[in-house]
């Protein structure tokens, strides 16, 4: 399936600063029933913005309109736990488009990465600038410029780096999933099986 092309993204961003947030907590078990990607954003950190009659936490960042954009920046070991990719299919259905922590499970960065969701590894000292520059201004934008692969707090300037595999790199300034990749490429693969 494809997902929207990445190539520089300029946003506020919503603080996320707790730490070793797990897949169940972005999307708990019971949410898993569907097979589209669509409609997991409303159910996307369930247990944390609603309480158990549904009505809105009035403490949870998603629910304070004060916070908005299309990053999330999270505390340390984002998205730990189980593989579930159903969890960048919320993040991504809410409207996150990258996700900056510094430090990231395996399994769901590559998730992310298969889906359309950045994900931008960071300093813990650049992840503690960019939380209290958000708490400081909730207005505060950030730039994540993926073909120069730099995250930049544009109050000030201030830019790391980040690494990201290739292939990957190429599919997200794309759109592209694997299967994509692959039906792009369908003339040469058509061309190379007819050589044989």
């Amino acid at each position: 399936m494809a997902y929207d092309k990445f190539t520089v993204l300029r946003s506020t961003a919503v603080p996320l600063p707790t730490e070793n947030v797990d897949t169940d907590q972005i999307i708990p078990a019971r949410f898993l029933k569907a097979t589209e990607r669509e409609g997991f954003g409303d159910n996307l950190f369930r247990d944390w913005r609603y309480d158990v009659e549904g009505n809105p936490k009035k403490d949870f960042v998603l629910n304070d309109p004060t916070y908005t954009g299309k990053i999330l920046v999270a505390g340390k070991n984002f998205g730990s736990g189980s593989s579930r990719e159903h969890a960048v299919w919320a993040i991504y259905d809410y409207g996150f488009r990258c996700v900056v922590s510094s430090f990231f499970a395996d399994i769901f960065k590559n998730n992310c990465l298969n889906i359309g969701v950045l994900p931008v590894t960071v300093s813990a000292e650049f992840a503690e600038k960019l939380f209290d520059a958000i708490q400081a201004d909730p207005k505060t934008e950030i730039e994540v410029n993926l073909p120069e692969q730099k995250i930049k707090l544009l109050s000030t300037g201030e830019f790391e780096s980040f690494d990201i595999n290739e292939y990957k790199k190429d599919n997200m300034q794309n759109g592209f999933d694997d299967i994509d990749y692959l039906l792009n490429m369908s003339s040469e693969i058509d061309a190379f099986a007819a050589s044989r």
